[in-house]
């Protein structure tokens, strides 16, 4: 409907009740809309879906300004949503751009949603398939063009005003695809002998009108000529019921302002609307009256310009009949009721019938003027075409059944009524141009009704095999989720643990909480061997069997959320089977769970609220004696650590290295053998303070030093071959020295650290006597071992300068205790010498290359200038040659 024939209403913004009331009242048409926009090619089951789903998103979701123009404003609501509806359809017809992000329109709608159904509107006849065809090689905005004339019955100006708004760049162009379209349904009836119905007429065959070849009846004067489509000839309605289609009209093509009302009062034929009102369908036998006119039926021409609708009788006057009857004579007509019509009336009928203004004539109602019998008579005389019989009128006028031309001219033409009797209209000597009946009738048809719909059923075997297939993804995704195990707000089964991925009772039996070994506390007194494997389980939650779960599990498949570390060499695999407990409680704001597996000692720690911060820390402890058993740490928190003794350990006590004559102060435990915290020298960046654990037990006191791992390093103090514990003055003093230079071994997987002074030299120009030490880091695994030999001055606060450094070398260990290594010095005059020092195993020393010098026994010093660089070799008693350290 065009917005022209809307009730007023006054302008102003749309509220959303009042888009939601236009969308409800007419929501049937506003579907059809966006049905016949959106492109075919999505197929009839998903257009109808998105048209529904189009015109259902189209209310604002806010008050909006209303339309500005007048014509506009009529209903406010409905322009709107209309617009909406257009805007959507023509993007949901764009193609999806690979770089382009997609607009909503353009997915599949996600309501309405039909499943095991596929729904389409009804299906037309050929008419309506031509048009679906032809609508489908427009584009978006051309369709909506046609639409909107066809459907909306919109004008130019006002169609172009309307797609503008909804975004179309160009709506010229889509106007002109419409027209394209309007082009091919119009009937040209310019050529000559279309519009008469003669012999030598060819048929035409418009899916837009009503009749032609092989659809009506036919009847007594149907021998004229080939039929012309959307006419009756002489088998028309004049006449008996003749010439009736077989179909109904389309809805497109019945009456509106100035036409008939139904198919019982459509116009039938000769004079079309100028000429006469054209005679009724099913009308009875009348007699003709005489005057100017033409003939509907196979009956003798009339004369005049009208004709009588009502059987039996005619008016005498101007006119033309339908049928075989008698002459009307005089200047009048009736127009079914027999009543006479003056001539001022008939002229203004016959003037609104020409602009398509008046009704049409029928049944019980005067035509004034001009108009033609219906029934059955002979011809009256006058000059007028006769519809019937062939024969020509007298006068000016045209035969419509024979086809050929009659004298003289009548041009009363007007608006051909579709599905009219006798193809009398064509009046005069020329054919007058029909007005244009385009395919735009055929949209109000079932085809493109998307409210009325048919269901059939979606491919049946394909469902099921996807049904299947969505059964077992979700049996699949239930598994894999169980198998995760995720934790929500608490832990869950095995904690931050990873999918298992290996099922075997060996396996099992390692992640069993029960079957985790634990030693009693009276046990490592009366045992022969004392280490790990004698610790008795503590720790507060030792019972706690989800823990020692988590832990275990955790161990064995740790998760990408947990922080793990290793010393080098150390395997970080599950254990081979259940592991021993050593403690299982809290610490600080964590749970702790230590194991040993007679290789490794694994700590678990946990946060004690949330979830996130689980550590895992491996370190290898293979061989460990009594003393190497002594303590582990047991939490790292705010730069302190924690340490767990051993039971045999009696006393604990914190003694910096850096501070060789001051006291050790005594460090606390509980009763499960956890010290209070301490200062950690293998967190902090500067060497001010280098605390140390010292402890007692049954044989002596001990020296521990933590170096960023489980296991804390042992210090020690003496030749390779008997080193002891560095807590006597001499080694003290030697280690205040030397201490900072155990940054070098951090996160090394150190064992034991061993200092030894291995020469003492006497320094030039009398500086004093200076001293040589090798330190000798050897790790758990038995390789890696690192050498460092170190100068020391004469003045006692002045720390070790790092003469050489190694990784792997054998020197200054039990298997080799034999080193050499030498150092540039400036003496306090300025001058510079090379020194050099060997362990007592050396018989002489020489240096070559920018040095030269050679000196008996294991020490030597040789003047050199700035920045000298000399080769250093020695010779041991034996007479073997050796290389200084590197």
């Amino acid at each position: 409907m065009s917005t022209q024939d809307l009730d007023p209403s006054p302008t102003g913004p749309v509220d959303v009740e009042q888009a939601e009331a236009a969308l409800v009242e007419r929501y049937p048409r506003l579907v059809r809309i966006a049905y016949l926009v959106l492109p075919p090619a999505l197929g009839r089951n998903r257009r109808v879906l998105t048209a529904h789903a189009l015109v259902q998103r189209s209310l604002p979701r806010r008050r909006v300004p209303g339309p500005r123009r007048a014509e506009d404003a009529v209903d406010p609501g409905y322009a709107y949503v209309r617009g909406e509806v257009l805007r959507q359809a023509l993007v949901a017809g764009l193609p999806l751009r690979r770089l382009a992000l997609p607009r909503r329109a353009q997915f599949p709608p996600l309501l309405p949603h039909v499943w095991g159904l596929r729904l389409f509107p009804r299906v037309g006849g050929a008419d309506e398939l031509a048009l679906d065809q032809r609508l489908s090689r427009l584009s978006g905005p051309g369709r909506a063009a046609y639409v909107l004339r066809g459907l909306e019955r919109q004008g130019d100006p006002e169609v172009l005003r309307v797609l503008a708004s909804a975004g179309v760049e160009d709506p010229a162009a889509a106007l002109a695809e419409a027209d394209a379209v309007d082009t091919v349904d119009t009937w040209d009836v310019s050529r000559g002998g279309a519009d008469a119905g003669g012999p030598g007429a060819p048929a035409v065959d418009r899916p837009s009108v009503v009749g032609g070849q092989g659809r009506r009846s036919g009847g007594p004067g149907a021998a004229g000529g080939p039929d012309v489509p959307g006419t009756s000839g002489a088998g028309g309605p004049a006449g008996a019921g003749l010439g009736r289609t077989e179909r109904p009209e389309r809805v497109g093509e019945q009456g509106g302002p100035g036409r008939s009302g139904g198919r019982a009062g459509r116009l039938g034929g000769a004079g079309g609307a100028g000429g006469a009102g054209g005679a009724e369908r099913g009308l009875g036998l009348g007699r003709s009256v005489p005057g100017t006119g033409s003939t509907a039926g196979p009956g003798r021409p009339a004369s005049g310009a009208g004709s009588a609708a009502e059987p039996g009788y005619a008016v005498p006057g101007a006119g033309a009949e339908t049928g075989p009857g008698r002459p009307a004579v005089g200047s009048e007509a009736t127009a079914g009721t027999g009543r006479p019509a003056s001539s001022a009336e008939a002229a203004a009928e016959s003037r609104r019938q020409v602009s398509g203004a008046g009704p049409a004539a029928g049944a019980g109602r005067r035509a004034p003027g001009a108009e033609t019998t219906a029934g059955p008579g002979y011809r009256a005389p006058g000059a007028g075409p006769t519809a019937g019989s062939g024969r020509p009128a007298p006068g000016t006028g045209v035969t419509a059944g024979s086809g050929g031309p009659a004298p003289g001219a009548e041009a009363a033409a007007g608006p051909r009524q579709p599905g009219a009797g006798a193809p009398g209209g064509s009046l005069g000597g020329t054919a007058p141009r029909r007005p244009r009946l385009s395919g735009a009738a055929l949209l109000e048809s079932d085809e493109f009704d998307p409210c009325a719909l048919q269901a059939r059923p979606t491919d049946l075997l394909r469902r099921r095999q996807h049904v299947r297939a969505g059964v077992t993804a979700v049996v699949a995704l239930a598994v894999c989720g169980a198998l995760l195990g995720l934790p929500g707000d608490g832990w869950g089964r095995d904690g931050a643990a990873a999918p298992s991925y290996a099922r075997n009772p060996a396996a099992e039996a390692a992640l069993d909480p029960a079957a985790v070994k634990r030693v009693g506390p009276a046990v490592w007194p009366g045992a022969t061997r004392r280490d790990f494997s004698v610790w008795p389980a503590r720790g507060n939650l030792a019972g706690d069997r989800a823990l020692l779960r988590r832990a275990l599990a955790v161990w064995a498949r740790p998760g990408g959320a947990v922080q793990s570390s290793a010393t080098p060499g150390t395997p970080v695999g599950p254990p081979m089977g259940p592991p021993q407990l050593l403690f299982a409680g809290r610490v600080d704001a964590v749970r702790v769970v230590l194991f040993h597996d007679g290789l490794r000692a694994v700590r678990y720690a946990e946060p004690v609220e949330g979830t996130a911060g689980v550590a895992l820390d491996f370190a290898r402890t293979d061989g460990a004696d009594a003393v190497g058993s002594t303590a582990l740490v047991v939490s790292r928190a705010a730069g302190n650590v924690r340490y767990l003794t051993a039971p045999w350990v009696r006393e604990t006590a914190v003694r910096n290295l850096l501070l060789p004559a001051k006291e050790p102060y005594a460090l606390a435990r509980d009763a499960h053998g956890v010290t209070d915290p301490v200062p950690s020298p293998a967190q902090t960046k500067g060497c001010t303070r280098w605390n140390t654990l010292q402890t007692r037990d049954g044989s002596g006191l001990r020296l521990f030093t933590d170096l960023g791992e489980l296991a804390p390093a042992r210090l020690l103090w003496g030749r390779p071959a008997a080193p002891a514990d560095a807590t006597g003055p001499e080694a003290r003093e030697a280690w205040a020295r030397t201490a900072c230079q155990l940054t070098t071994v951090r996160a090394h997987g150190v064992r034991s650290v061993n200092a030894w002074r291995f020469a003492r030299q006497r320094l030039p120009e009398g500086a004093g006597l200076g001293a040589w030490l090798c330190t000798r880091a050897e790790t758990w695994r038995g390789t890696g071992d690192r050498v460092l030999a170190q100068f020391l001055v004469p003045s006692p606060e002045v720390p070790a300068a790092l003469a050489a450094r190694s990784e792997g070398s054998p020197a200054c260990g039990v298997r080799d205790p034999r080193v050499l290594a030498g150092v540039l010095w400036q003496a306090p005059g300025g001058n510079r010498y090379v020194l050099a020092a060997g362990s007592p195993d050396f018989a002489s020393l020489e240096v070559s290359g920018g040095v030269e010098g050679r000196a008996d026994g294991p020490v030597l010093a040789v003047r050199a200038g700035a920045g000298a660089e000399a080769d250093l070799d020695g010779t041991l008693r034996d007479g073997t040659r050796r290389a200084a350290l590197r």
